[in-house]
């Protein structure tokens, strides 16, 4: 007799990392692979943050404190909220995971645009909930109005990933505090604002001020993207009390681990040299996308660190052809049919000679396989 295992494991989507094909995370690292395929800042953490970690290295005998106090202390002075209302994770995925567990079970209904972050369909997969992915509108941007429509008394959950992960598309922020004004009480949401910091339409902080309006409302962030703490998973959410109870109790206790406890405390210390390398980023994504247009290759609207690149018309059937040259020449790119988008690429920012080595193979390859 063999082993049985849960039934709902056959139906829950792996998540497929940014790693090339037949290669380890530990291969990849320190190689001259240009890693493009995982949004991950191409900046080393600061310096002063890397001596935070080194300093905390020394009493790894102890277990992290549980609590997270001094983040949580933090980050409410740096956001202006009370730290009871703010959860430090192991990463936002962390969050999300334990928010389906927390408000999710089958008859539920979890709400969300598609394509978009490719853990959400997993959040129903685990809970048993009913998922209603919503097409994303003309422009690869969030349908906010059909979202809302499908909205009943059946749904628990909503998700908004601002700006969007594929596409890099962002909702400014009137028309989020419109949407969420009109979410009904018993519905959460969570706005997945995972890459807030490099969009220029509005102050990232403008939808925290939301939550003082809105109990229903969680808001997430991380250390992954701007801060380039990918490799220490550590993300947080803003939201109520209660959201934080219910998260906490169906997470395994001493999440956050003390290195990244330290080294996103001392982050939080340089916002300034954080904004400098998020300002680089930007100026960097306006050029690369230049690049693109140069090729005759179309792009969604991005506010993110990275880009959703059409292949044109017959892209679907180039793709992997597409990624395949790039591998070859070093270059790992993320495909969009396993986010959602075939015939699409998601390709984020590296280093100026990282992306000009893209934009040449690239160019190459779609003009020799258009």
């Amino acid at each position: 007799m063999s082993v049985h295992f849960n039934s709902k494991l056959a139906s829950i989507p792996g998540y497929t990392p940014g790693v090339p094909k037949g290669h380890s995370a530990e291969d990849v690292a320190g190689s001259t692979l240009a890693q493009l395929a995982s949004n991950e800042s191409p900046y080393a953490p600061l310096p002063e943050v890397v001596e935070a970690i080194a300093a905390a290295a020394g009493s790894m005998n102890r277990y992290p404190d549980p609590e997270a106090t001094l983040l949580r202390k933090r980050l409410g002075e740096r956001h202006g909220v009370d730290p009871s209302r703010i959860t430090p994770a192991n990463g936002s995925c962390e969050i999300l995971l334990a928010a389906a567990d927390a408000l999710l079970e089958p008859g539920a209904e979890i709400v969300y645009a598609w394509p978009a972050f490719s853990m959400y369909p997993i959040l129903a997969a685990m809970s048993g909930a009913r998922e209603i992915r919503v097409p994303l509108a003309p422009g690869e941007v969030h349908d906010l109005e059909a979202m809302l429509a499908e909205i009943t008394a059946a749904t628990q959950l909503v998700l908004v990933c601002n700006p969007n992960n594929p596409t890099g598309t962002y909702i400014p922020f009137a028309d989020i505090a419109d949407f969420v004004e009109r979410v009904p009480d018993h519905v959460t949401v969570i706005l997945d604002e995972a890459y807030i910091d490099f969009q220029t339409v509005d102050d990232p902080e403008a939808s925290i001020g939301l939550l003082d309006r809105h109990e229903n409302l969680v808001i997430l962030r991380t250390f992954s993207k701007s801060h380039s703490l990918a490799g220490l998973r550590v993300g947080y959410a803003i939201g109520s009390p209660a959201f934080r109870a219910a998260v906490d109790a169906v997470r395994q206790p001493f999440s956050v681990n003390a290195l990244a406890q330290a080294a996103a405390v001392e982050a939080l210390n340089h916002g300034e040299a954080v904004r400098a390398q998020i300002l680089t980023a930007i100026q960097e994504r306006d050029r690369v996308e230049e690049g693109f247009r140069s090729h005759g290759l179309s792009t969604a609207d991005t506010g993110a660190n990275f880009s959703w690149i059409s292949l044109g018309e017959n892209g679907a059937e180039i793709e992997d052809h597409v990624i395949a040259d790039l591998a070859e020449a070093g270059i790992i790119v993320r495909a969009g049919r396993l986010l959602g988008g075939p015939g699409w690429l998601r390709i984020s920012y590296g280093t100026i000679e990282e992306n000009n080595r893209m934009l040449e193979a690239l160019g190459d390859s779609v003009r020799r396989h258009s």
